[in-house]
Parts: C-alpha cells; structure tokens; sequence
C-alpha cells in the first residue's frame, strides 16, 4: 500500500508541468543570469577606467605622464571624448607647482570607484613631480638628487597587506548557485500545496484515514517524492553552474568540498522546505492562498537570508538577522563546501538546524491536518 502511494505521489507531481517549471527551469535560468550579470561585481581582477586625455601643455613633463598613463594598466587611453568615463585635461605650463590637472567625470561613477581613480592617478603624479625635483637637484646636489630619486610611492613599498586565511569571497557562480539551490527547493510548496487541497477538497485524504492508514504514513509517502525531485534539483543548478556558465565567460562552479558533506546538507535542506512547504499546504484554504502565501514567504526569507542581497554585503548588525533564516543556514553549508573544501562535519550544525526546523513544521502540520480530517474540513 505505501508503494502505491509514493507511485500516485510521483504520477501527481510529474503531471503539474507548470510546477516542474518552477522547480527546475525557473533556478537554472537564474543561476545562468544572476552569475553572468554579477560577474564583474565579484571579479577579483584589477580596476581599470577609461580616460581620453587633453594636453594642453605639449611639454615634456606632461609627455611623461602621458607615458606613465598608458604603461599602467589601470588606465585605458582612449583616442576621442566618446563612451570614456573620465577626461584629464593638462593645463599648459604644467611643470609650475601651481598648476593642477583637470578631471571631468563622464557620467554617473560612484564615489568608491572616483577616490579609486584619484588614488592611482596621484601615484603616478606624486612619482612623476619625485623625479622632476631630482632632475633639478642634480646639478647642485647629486647625493639630494639620489635621495630624493630614491623615495617610491608605490603600494608595495607603502603597504603590508595580509589576508585573513578564513575570510574568502565568493565569485559569481559560487554565489549564484547556492542561492538558487535553496530558494529553489523551497518552491515546492507549489505542487505540494496543488496536491494536498485537491485531495482534502476531494475527501480522498478522508478515505484515506478509513482505510487505518495513518497521517504519518501519508506524510511519509510524499516526503519521499518530494526529496527525489529536490535533488534532481540540486544536480542539475550543479551541472549548469560546472557545465553551462562557463561558455558565458563566468568562472565555472568547483565542487572542492566532500560529495557526502553536500549530500547531507541537500537531505537536511530538502527535509526543510518540505516540512515548510506541508504546513503552508494544509493551513491554506485554497491552491492559490497556498501558492501567495509561500511565495510571500519564500521571498522574505530569501531576502533576509542571503538570497537577494549576499551576507557578506550586508551590515554587521543584518548579518546577524539573517541566522532566523533556514535558507540562511543552507546557503552558510553550501559555501562552506565551495570555498573551504568542508567535509560532513563542518555542515553538521547546519545540517541539523535544518533537519530540526523541518521536523518541528511536519509535528505541526500533522496536528492540523488531523484535526482538518477530523471536522470535515
């Protein structure tokens, strides 16, 4: 009898093509999208900015600076005044220490990126003014000209930069992949939610129960389905994140953590937008209340826990909020595995969180759905 019901589970689900929709294609469009579009913004690759240069000067201190601009690759030279985000004009007689340069901005640039710009202009200036008061002192002073030509303005020799070896950010695809995993399992409240009130509304649920079998066991029998299908979920945003992104010029997605790490963490998470999923599907009158109020849902849990805007972005204090969020904690294991190569052990207490937040919303739903039972409802 209980294979019966796993088999009608598995008939019901896979008929609902709109549901199937959202469940599969729905993620991997936006895994594809979200870490093509973010690409740039998680690069760890140099700055650089396109500048179209007016020399009003024509002298040789301005030439070497014209010089300098173009062996740096933080500059882009351009040839005209068009599609340029910055324009340097060099006033005449720029060897005066008087004289400053004049930098019209193009466009909207953000303030981070413009002080940026300012910074690595300056060192090229300050390096340039360095070796022309040299040349001056060199007649009168060869030792003041050396020591003046000695001093460099370069990060190297200003700054000792260390990393913290825990902290690591995510590119694109390691971010854009887990994020659509978990939000995208948690959509199974669709079909979940279609199921249950066209059976509750066609008293088969009831029959059900006269035939001594209990809610668990029908909860039980379409758990199952659902956790299949949910990793059939998680395996294929896998393979378009491997597979797929990388012809889009997006770094491909590496699994460098332990597979059974990632297996456990997609049961505990699974198990999570199921129990989620059930409660929502027996406490909704109708498919549709089911389908806005998990929607609903999904979307502010999403946006608390990391799904819309990632953790690390947010301030200290939202960080925090963001762990009342289960999609929180599956996404914290999902990167834990992608970017420190964790094994079972390292995701077990998200793993358990998860497992623990499922099970406490299956104990609920199963109270309410006997009671529903119990009044005809």
């Amino acid at each position: 009898m209980f294979s019966a019901m796993i088999k009608k589970e598995f008939l019901l689900v896979f008929r609902d093509k709109h549901a199937l929709l959202a469940l599969f294609v729905m993620p991997a469009i936006f895994i594809l999208i979200m870490s093509v579009a973010m690409r740039d913004q998680f690069a760890s690759e140099k700055i650089d900015f396109k500048v179209y240069i007016k020399n009003l000067d024509n002298g040789s201190i301005s030439k070497k600076l014209i010089n300098k601009l173009q062996d740096d690759k933080n500059f882009i030279l351009s040839e005209s005044e068009t599609n340029v985000e910055f324009i340097i004009t060099i006033p005449k007689d720029f060897k005066k220490d008087d004289k400053k340069l004049s930098i019209t901005v193009m466009g909207g640039i953000k303030n981070d990126l413009l002080e940026i710009f300012k910074s690595k202009l300056l060192k090229n200036v300050v390096s340039l003014r360095i070796k022309s008061v040299a040349t001056e002192l060199a007649p009168m002073s060869s030792e003041a000209a050396e020591a003046v030509n000695s001093i460099s303005v370069s990060y190297d020799s200003l700054f000792d930069i260390q990393y913290e070896k825990n902290q690591q950010i995510p590119n694109s695809t390691q971010q854009s992949v887990p994020t659509w995993i978990v939000f995208g399992m948690f959509f199974v409240i669709i079909p979940m939610s279609t199921i249950y009130i066209n059976e509750r509304k066609q008293n088969t649920l009831t029959r059900l129960t006269s035939m001594n079998i209990s809610i668990s066991s029908m909860m039980l029998s379409k758990i199952f389905p659902y956790i299949v299908i949910n990793h059939i979920q998680v395996w294929i945003m896998l393979a378009v994140g491997m597979f797929l992104v990388p012809f889009f010029n997006t770094p491909a997605l590496e699994i460098n953590g332990d597979i059974s790490a990632l297996v456990l963490l997609s049961l505990s998470l699974s198990f999570s937008a199921i129990g989620l999923s059930t409660l929502i599907a027996v406490t909704a009158s109708s498919s549709e209340q089911a389908t806005t109020i998990g929607g609903i849902l999904n979307i502010l849990l999403g946006a608390i826990g990391g799904v819309m805007v990632p953790k690390f972005i947010m301030p200290e204090s939202m960080q925090k909020f963001a762990e009342i969020s289960p999609m929180s904690w599956g996404l914290d294991g999902f990167l834990e595995i992608f970017l420190k190569s964790a094994d079972i052990f390292m995701v077990l207490n998200e793993s358990l969180m998860l497992a623990l937040f499922g099970m406490v919303c299956l104990i609920i739903s199963m109270i309410i759905l006997k009671l529903r039972i119990s009044k005809g409802l």
